[in-house]
């Protein structure tokens, strides 16, 4: 690997971080709501604190595998916001990455 690139890396992963720490009191306030909706979801389900946890990421990242399902109403709702934080977070992840991108081509200039 040359120099120069090792140096583009080394842009990038500095100004991604960076970045990250501009970003983050709105990704860490999103992460509380989704475990927050989470939390109120395991317990109308009467679900086990992992299955929980579990249920929140993948529903707010992928949207859902489907083996885990709310059936009250209530709960269904919650779980549509828990959608819609994963969405805004990905959001903001990849515009992070896509920020640091550009700081690292516009340094290799």
């Amino acid at each position: 690997m040359s120099a120069k690139a090792r140096e583009t890396r080394r842009i990038f992963f500095r100004e991604f971080f960076r970045q990250l720490g501009v970003v983050w009191p709105i990704l860490s306030g999103i992460l509380v709501l989704m475990i927050g909706f989470g939390l109120l979801i395991g317990r109308i389900e009467d679900w086990q604190a992992m299955d929980t946890l579990y249920f929140t990421f993948v529903t707010g990242l992928t949207i859902g595998y489907g083996d885990l399902a709310p059936t009250h109403a209530s709960s269904r709702l919650l779980a549509v916001g828990i959608g819609f934080c994963g969405i805004v977070m990905t959001g903001l992840i990849a515009a992070v990455s896509v920020q640091a991108l550009v700081a690292a081509a516009t340094a290799r200039k």
